[in-house]
């Protein structure tokens, strides 16, 4: 028997990374699986994947960052398997290193409306459904921008320290309706976008890499076995955490 053996949710941003290596992990421990991104080819791939070593899932594509999108997906969801027993709210953006007093407002508010709104769209969606059931567990996926400054990522720090936020605060909430919610904050991750750097910049990236304790990035599916954890039974007494995934990185402050 799997960890998530009879559990059904989402994930979103799922069609490659992080979030494909968590639905990929939540499907391999018996979870049914909602793969949701605006790459309607990323996510049919992942559910290809799933399916082929056994497991079950369905895709939809949507932009995770408008309530819209938020209500179809958690409907899908009971639609398909009748209940939404966890959530893994992955999708997120970057932007540009750029000195905080030449950043531009569009960049603010591109950022803020995935990594924010979007989140807050999901987890209200997801929690007037995991409320009607009384159970639930939902990750959302910060970062350890979130927790420190980061020189050049005003913007983007700013969204993962409001993940944050919003994680403590619905955690308390949400405690007595037997929902719990928990974020994950990624330290360096070989995601697609990393490997492209590492391709281009190698020295710098060897750099970055090299001062992490571990001595290396993360792979993705090290941050997704966090996930499947998170939103198993195992964590049960597990609410309102920003669990640091980082290799020790956060150790030193980075």
């Amino acid at each position: 028997m799997g960890s998530m053996d009879g559990k059904s949710g989402l994930v979103t941003a799922s069609g490659n990374g992080i979030g494909r290596a968590t639905a990929i992990a939540l499907a391999r421990e018996g979870a049914r699986v909602l793969v949701s991104d605006i790459n309607e080819e990323g996510a049919k791939e992942t559910v290809e994947m799933i399916r082929e070593a056994g497991g079950t899932a369905e895709y939809l594509v949507a932009d995770a960052s408008t309530e819209a999108a938020a209500e179809e997906l958690v409907a899908k969801v009971v639609e398909l398997w009748g209940s939404l027993d966890f959530a893994h709210n992955n999708a997120g953006i970057g932007g540009p290193t750029v000195p905080f007093t030449e950043q531009e407002i569009e960049q603010w508010k591109k950022q803020f409306s995935v990594n924010v709104f979007g989140t807050m769209f999901m987890m209200k969606h997801e929690l007037i459904q995991m409320y009607k059931q009384g159970h639930g567990a939902i990750v959302n996926t910060s970062s350890n921008a979130g927790k420190s400054g980061q020189p050049g990522l005003s913007p983007y720090a700013a969204t993962k320290w409001a993940v944050i936020g919003m994680t403590k605060t619905a955690a308390a909430e949400a405690a007595r309706q037997g929902v719990r919610v928990n974020a994950i904050c990624p330290g360096m991750t070989e995601t697609d976008a990393v490997a492209a750097w590492k391709e281009s910049s190698r020295e710098s990236y060897d750099i970055v890499s090299g001062r992490i304790p571990m001595g290396r990035a993360a792979l993705p599916s090290e941050q997704a076995e966090a996930v499947v954890w998170l939103c198993s039974d195992a964590a049960s007494y597990v609410t309102g955490v920003d669990l640091s995934i980082d290799g020790g990185d956060g150790i030193l402050g980075a």
